[in-house]
């Protein structure tokens, strides 16, 4: 099965919290992801807070077209809570 986003919000430092339908809610950051012609754009604070949730891939989706597979959110938001939990 194939995770939906549907909820999103930013937070500082190029964090997004994040809802998903089966329930899952988790921090993930993406600093290290922010590279390349689509998503080194996304540095800009001001763009990076105008993430949504696209209605149609179900996943996080910015005005300039960046996106990020539904997958690599869950997985980075699922091991990020699991680390903040440990300590």
């Amino acid at each position: 099965m194939i995770p939906r986003v549907i909820e999103v919000r930013p937070l500082e430092n190029y964090r997004l919290w994040l809802r998903f339908q089966d329930g899952v809610t988790g921090t993930i950051d993406l600093s290290a992801e922010l590279w390349g012609p689509v998503f080194e754009p996304l540095r800009d604070v001001a763009l990076f807070r105008q993430a949504a949730v696209h209605p149609d891939l179900e996943t996080v989706a910015w005005p300039n077209g960046a996106d990020f597979a539904p997958e690599f959110l869950y997985q980075g938001a699922r091991r990020c809570d699991a680390t903040e939990v440990a300590r």
